[in-house]
Parts: C-alpha cells; sequence; structure tokens
C-alpha cells in the first residue's frame, strides 16, 4: 500500500510546508502562509499591508477571486524522493465576525501563531474549497477531482517525518540496519555496501535507501496495517526493531 495521489496533495498542502498563490492576470505568484481545515478547505492568512491582500477581494465583501495554491514538497533526508508539487484552485473570499474566529480556530490547530489575535486589524483570513487538485511527480501530472480531494485525509506523521527519520538515524541506527537487511534479503547483504537507511514514511509504510556508491537505489516496505500517529508508529516499530533490546524505541520519547 502507498498514499493515492489525493492524499499526496492533501498532505502536501496540509500546512507543513510554504506555499505560494498566483492569482489570473497579477504578476504573482505570493508568498503565503496557509493551512488546510479539517474539511480540506484551504485558510490563508495575509497581512493588511501586502502585495497579496492588494490583489484579494478587501473584508466586507462577498466578491470572491480564482486562485491557485502552489506547493512544492521538501524532502526530510538526503537521498529522500520527493513527493512531488501540489496544486489546488478555488474561488477564495475574505472572512470576517464569526467565520473568521472559527477559521483562526482551524489555522491555529495546524499553526498556532500569534498573529491570529491580530486578524480583523493586522491581517485578514481568505478560505476556498479546493475545486481541482493537480500533483506533479517525475514529471507526470495526475488530476484529482475535487470530491476525491476532500475525501482523502493529510498523512499524520508528515509533520513530525524529520524527527522519526533523525530519531531512527541517531538512536536506533543498528537496529533499523538488522531489520532493514532482514526484509531486504539478497538485495541488501553485501558487505562492502553502506547499510539501508531509511528516507522517508509516511503511515502506509518506508522508503528505504540501499546499494553501494554510485549504485544507491530505493524500495517501499509496507506496514501490516496503516498507522494512526506517531505513537501509534512506536507500538508497530517496537517489536520490529527491539526485540532484543530494551523498550527505548523510534518515537517513543515524542509521546
Amino acid at each position: 500500500m502507498r498514499p493515492s495521489s489525493a492524499e499526496t496533495v492533501r498532505t502536501l498542502v496540509a500546512g507543513c510546508l510554504p506555499g505560494l498563490v498566483h492569482l489570473a492576470h497579477r504578476p504573482g505568484p505570493y508568498q503565503v502562509r496557509h493551512v488546510t481545515d479539517p474539511d480540506g478547505r484551504v485558510l490563508m492568512l495575509v497581512p493588511v499591508v501586502s502585495d497579496l491582500a492588494a490583489v484579494l477581494p478587501p473584508a466586507g465583501t462577498d466578491r470572491a477571486v480564482a486562485v491557485v495554491l502552489d506547493v512544492l514538497d521538501l524532502p526530510p533526508a538526503a537521498g529522500a524522493p520527493p513527493l512531488g508539487r501540489a496544486w489546488v484552485s478555488g474561488w477564495a473570499t475574505p472572512l470576517a465576525g464569526e467565520a473568521a474566529r472559527h477559521a483562526a480556530v482551524d489555522f491555529a490547530a495546524v499553526e498556532p501563531t500569534g498573529d491570529l489575535l491580530d486578524v480583523g486589524t493586522r491581517f485578514r483570513l481568505y478560505r476556498f474549497e479546493v475545486a481541482e487538485a493537480r500533483l506533479e511527480t517525475a514529471g507526470d501530472v495526475h488530476r484529482i477531482a475535487g470530491d476525491d480531494y476532500a475525501a482523502a485525509e493529510p498523512d499524520p506523521l508528515h509533520p513530525v517525518e524529520g524527527a522519526l527519520l533523525a530519531d531512527l538515524a541517531l538512536h536506533h541506527a543498528e537496529q533499523v540496519a538488522g531489520y532493514l537487511r532482514r526484509q531486504l534479503g539478497p538485495l541488501a547483504d553485501r558487505p562492502d555496501e553502506a547499510a539501508p537507511r531509511v528516507v522517508r514514511l509516511d503511515r502506509y509504510g518506508l522508503v528505504v535507501a540501499f546499494g553501494g556508491p554510485g549504485t544507491r537505489r530505493r524500495a517501499r516496505l509496507a506496514f501490516p496495517r496503516p498507522v494512526t500517529d506517531h505513537r501509534d508508529l512506536a507500538r508497530l516499530l517496537h517489536p520490529l526493531l527491539c526485540r532484543h533490546e530494551r523498550p527505548a524505541c523510534p518515537a517513543d520519547r515524542r509521546r
């Protein structure tokens, strides 16, 4: 199993990565702070005094403008494959009153910034439902319907993926290498090759880099079941990696 295109787009635009906004017939693109709410709608936190605010509808209006949010994946480790690039489009409108307050709570659940206290004065919140989504991977573009995007969920491990990979490399290198060699078998049993290592992880499994210099290869190892969060990941990996070790295993220290 591996993430679907819709799940990957939901993961990329969730708010952990920087984004750019494109507007038709405007010079752009514009940098934007954004997150997605539990329904997948995009929330944008925009300074009142900014180039982006100047081209978006002003507060107090119900006018909408077509926008495209552009998010490029930033791999969390050297040798890690990128997830791709996501574009989501819709009609952005300014929020005010109770709608802005509810949106600020949703925004804070992803990015708890103090600037949300100044929504309505120094900042404005805009929201749009995703009408169309696209994912570019390795030169191929996958189009995703708005309904499929809304039905998908972002990966729960993505916000802490870098920290989990660092923990595996720094504190569990021997256990991880042994486990990966057992799983890869003849693919990774040459003594002259570097130890295999995990370069990406998601709710469905691990991406592993292995092989000697100039012949680095990658393989995907699936989990027995999708994990729900980093604590669930620790419970799943503990018997796999630490069957002969003391019970201090990956992600335990993040509890």
